[in-house]
This record gives C-alpha cells, structure tokens and sequence, in this order.
C-alpha cells in the first residue's frame, strides 16, 4: 500500500517473477497458475503486463512470457500461465483455479467485494496459495476488511520512496501544493483515511456520484466564495461550475463540471479566474457571497466585465446549516460529479455535522453550496410555497 508513484506495480511483478520463476528459465518455480486482475483488461495489459514497471519490463529476455492476446494469458518458458483478468467481471473467477494471484489498485475497484469473494474461492492450488494486493489505499470496505485479517501482511511505501524515479518537478508539485491535505496523506503517503466522523458526504456518497458525462442541461450557474483580500496568504477563493438539467422543477438533476478554485494574489485574479469559468461554460449566472467583501465584490467583477450577471448572497446561517440541504441532495441521488474534482471532494469529506475538520477554510464546499442553492434548492422551494389569492 502506496503513494502515487511509490513502486506499488515494480513491487508486484517482482513477486510474481519471484513465485512464477525458477533457477533456470525452463525450471519450475513455486508457482505456476496465476490471476492478474485489475480493474479493467486494459489496465492488466497496459499497466501490470506491457507498463513500464510491469512484468514485461522486469523480466529479462531469456524468461520473458509470452503474450496470448487472444486468449488474454501469459506463458512462461517453464510453462507457468497468468491470466488477465477484469475486476469488472466477478463471474469470470468461477471456474478457473489458481495458486498465485495480483490485484492491482483495489481500492478503486467498482465491485470490489464480489471479485476478492470470487479470487479467494479461486485460491486452492498448491500447497500454499498466496495472493498480492497492490494499491494506493482508499476507505474502501473490502480493502479495510483485508487489512483486518490476521492472515494479512501490510507494507506501506509513500511517494518520496522512489524519488531516484520520478521527475523532481512532480515532486516539487505536489508536494507544495498537497503536503499536510487529507488528500496529500492519501495519495503522497499512502495512508488509508477514513471519513471524519460525522460527515455529511461519506466516501460512499461520493463515489456514487462520480459520472463520466453530463446530460443536456439547461442552465449553467457558477459558485464564488471570494477571498477578499489580497496577498500571497490569501484563503482559497472558490469556484465551482454547476448545470441543471431540464424538466420539472422537482425532477431537476445538478451536474458539477468543474472546480477552478484558486488562490489569488489579487481580488482582480479571482475575479477573472470566475468570470473565465463562465466563459468556458456559457454560465447563466455567478452567484457570489458578499458577506465579508459586501459591495466590493460586485464591483470588481464589473470593473472586468460591466454585464456580468451576478447574484450577491449573503450567508445567515452557518456553514454547516447551509451545507445540510446539498448533502441531502446527493443522498436523493440528485447531484454527479465529473472526473477532476478530487480537491473539492477531499474537502466534502471534512464537512461534518460538528464543522470543518480539515486545515483552513473550506471554500471550495462553499462555493459549491452557493451554486446548488441558486440552481435546485431555492428554486424548489418557490416551487413548493403556495399561492396566495386575493378574495
């Protein structure tokens, strides 16, 4: 269990060659029929058979297997066979026996629990069968349940462990920009986090939601919550681009497409940073909290762009109290994310009913509330209150 980058894929071929391979190319070593599964067959081929630290690339030549494309298999010299096979695809584990296996980035299996139940039924050759798990580590059941066991032996690498290996750029960057995050801790050290207690969106919700594309929509809204000053030190200022799609009012779905939360040395920076996200997404509307900034805020987005359609909104309840609505929306299934939003989703994590347990302010979350407040919930509510008639 690993950071981005730590070796976790280098650390499972070698076992695999370890297990599968004996004294002499065509000697038999301790293992000779094993599972390769990784979330998709792509991911085994491109990644744990032909990537850079995959079992191709850790093999010299006169060991090398051979690669079956057709039937998805590798065949060694000795005749030891791998088979590729897809997390997505549990029920191809009835049948097949073996008595080695790799899985490869469990954690982010879809279905994670029906294919380890099936691997472990798959499990009985040899006189010790013997399985790997490789994986940047996520509050995932199944991952949780295996850590837990007795049987279970757990080695854990951060990033900076195979430094010799990376570009130092990479690890400039994310290092300034994630050390001491949640996220940071997650995918830098890896270390398995488990939700704040209390949260209003669990890491279960979140996965839920993630979808690869939106819909037709019919509205495009934007959520700002400004840092109103100016300086190198500033709060984060956040940005979260919205849409709602059509239909009814109490049918409508909200898709978050983007997070373009950023932290400016200028209100002027931010403001353009708002206004470009609206740009780019054709935005109806920005809706901008004024509580600290008041009539400042408006101003410097004019100052840009005289026509911007700005909503000022001022917060009378707390963080908390204005994040409850949204959460309840994404437990009615109402909200889905994008691919990109992991920062804003690591901050999700930290909202508990309590407050914030992250580190500072939690501003993409509110920049995020802002916009599914003016897109859904406000708009259903005039939806709900009743007419009143003059008699």
């Amino acid at each position: 269990m690993g950071g981005r980058g730590a070796g976790k894929t280098r650390a499972g071929a070698e076992w695999v060659r370890a297990m599968v391979e004996g004294d002499r190319p065509a000697d038999a070593g301790r293992a000779r029929r094993v599972a390769l599964v990784g979330e998709t067959h792509d991911q085994v081929r491109e990644v744990m058979i032909f990537g850079d630290s995959g079992i191709m690339a850790c093999t010299p030549p006169d060991r090398r297997p051979r690669w079956e494309a057709t039937r998805r298999r590798l065949v060694w010299p000795n005749g030891a066979v791998a088979h590729a096979i897809s997390a997505h695809e549990p029920e191809a584990l009835r049948g097949p026996q073996f008595d080695l296996a790799w899985a490869d980035e469990l954690a982010k299996w879809k279905k994670a629990d029906a294919v380890w139940d099936m691997l472990q039924f798959a499990l009985r050759l040899g006189p010790h069968p013997q399985q790997i798990v490789t994986t940047t580590p996520r509050a995932q059941a199944t991952l949780k349940s295996i850590l837990a066991r007795d049987s279970t032996v757990l080695t854990q690498a951060p990033t900076r462990a195979n430094r010799a290996w990376l570009a130092q750029s990479f690890l400039e960057e994310v290092e300034n920009r994630y050390a001491g995050t949640r996220l940071g801790r997650q995918e830098l050290d890896g270390q398995l986090l488990e939700d704040a207690e209390g949260t209003l969106f669990p890491e279960r919700l979140i996965d839920s939601v993630r979808t690869a594309s939106a819909p037709a929509f019919s509205r495009v809204v934007v959520g700002l919550d400004p840092a109103v000053t100016g300086h190198a030190g500033s709060d984060l200022c956040g940005i979260v681009v919205g849409v709602v799609t059509d239909g009814p009012v109490r049918d409508w779905g909200a898709w978050v497409l983007e997070d373009a939360s950023i932290r400016a040395p200028s209100p002027t920076d931010w403001a353009r940073a708002a206004l470009d996200a609206m740009a780019r997404h054709g935005a109806d509307q920005l809706i901008a909290e004024v509580n600290q900034g008041g009539d400042l805020v408006a101003s410097v987005l004019r100052q840009i762009d005289p026509l911007v359609p700005v909503k000022a909104v001022r917060a009378a309840r707390g963080k908390v109290a204005r994040a409850e609505p949204v959460a309840a929306l994404y437990e009615q299934g109402r909200v889905r994310h994008l691919p990109g939003l992991g920062a804003l989703e690591e901050e999700m994590a930290q909202m508990t009913a309590q407050g914030f347990r992250g580190m500072g302010s939690p501003d993409r979350v509110d920049a995020l509330v802002w916009a599914l407040h003016a897109a859904i919930i406000e708009p259903a509510a005039r939806w709900r209150r009743p007419a009143i008639r003059a008699l």
